[in-house]
């Protein structure tokens, strides 16, 4: 992939836990290299808590880093000053929740976040150019006929359509990458497919770039180019989907595939290690956060914290001791 979209070096945020003089800290995300390219669907995976929706809204701006950097179109974060960079920067990159009613007013009918973003973020256009536009953004995501939709409330849509016109608030932006945070883990597993199909279109017909955060594997495969696997507030394997599926080199991956009802899964995994705590990441010592999950731990494990290192082209594993290939 050559020059990223956007490239994160050593991302980290930390939160204090506790009250008055309590000095406990949270390593919510550590140190994490990550690169999307343009036209690319990366997908972030693994399970609750291990900082995937943190990292999320590290890159949207809405929490400051406790170390590293983000760079957009080679560009740092930190060197946007004034308040319209910044806001030009959020309406590069959007973001699309898991609950579609955080960016809906309930009060309000569905054309007023439209028309709102609009006028934010595309100043120049009139209100028929707004109008007109609000109409395409909904039409791009699949809701039909746009005017009529755009009259409506929240609370005549079902949990698809609004999701959808969460994804189409983002769009009246013209991103260049959308964050989209679990946006399909509240639907009705019949009609996730076609919210994936919207990203995939997007992609095709807009030239919009996604980081799909999501917990489920074979919406992955489905949909994205790359996969980043986190787990313990680190990234522990990335590669090509494909790849990375058939040939998963880190432990915590083939646990994750373990768990698929895929009969191409690889199962050699032991399954005890999925009945194991997720890992302690207040105050956490340097070692492998994986290692007491680990059927493959050694001694190492629990004194060195692994580094991304490349196992095949494009692909890496944090790992002291890189689990072999499965093929699937």
């Amino acid at each position: 992939m050559n020059a990223p979209l956007l490239e994160t070096t050593g991302l980290t945020r930390h939160f204090k836990v506790g009250t008055g003089l309590s000095r406990r800290v949270l390593h919510a995300v550590d140190d994490v290299d990550l690169a999307i390219g343009e036209r690319e669907i990366v997908a972030l995976v693994g399970e609750s808590g291990s900082g995937k929706s943190t990292l999320a809204r590290l890159i949207a701006q809405v929490h400051r880093p406790t170390g590293g950097e983000i760079r957009y179109r080679g560009r740092p974060l930190s060197a946007l000053r004034r308040r319209r960079e910044r806001l030009a920067y959020r309406g590069d990159v959007p973001m699309v929740f898991q609950d579609p009613f955080a960016s809906l007013n309930p009060a309000h009918r569905v054309a007023h976040g439209i028309l709102r973003s609009l006028k934010l973020h595309r100043p120049e256009l009139t209100r028929d150019q707004r109008q007109d536009e609000a109409e395409r953004v909904v039409e791009a995501v699949g809701l039909t006929p746009a005017a009529e939709v755009l009259t409506r409330f929240p609370y005549e849509l079902s949990g698809g359509q609004r999701q959808r016109i969460g994804f189409a608030q983002a769009l009246a932006h013209r991103p260049s990458l959308i964050l989209a945070d679990e946006p399909v883990s509240m639907l009705d597993v019949s009609i996730r497919i076609g919210l994936l199909n919207v990203m995939a279109d997007l992609r095709a017909t807009e030239g919009v770039s996604f980081l799909y955060i999501t917990h489920d594997i074979a919406g992955a495969r489905y949909l994205s180019d790359r996969i980043a696997v986190m787990y313990g507030g680190h990234v522990v394997e990335t590669g090509p989907t494909e790849d990375l599926l058939a040939r998963p080199r880190h432990p915590y991956t083939q646990l994750l595939l373990s768990a698929v009802p895929d009969p191409r899964a690889p199962l050699d995994v032991d399954a005890a290690t999925a009945r194991t705590d997720p890992p302690e990441v207040i105050d956490p010592v340097p070692s492998c956060r994986f290692r007491a999950r680990c059927p493959l731990a050694e001694d190492v494990c629990h004194s060195v914290t692994p580094r991304l290192n490349s196992v095949a082209p494009g692909h890496t594993a944090a790992c002291h001791v890189t689990a072999p290939g499965t093929a699937t």
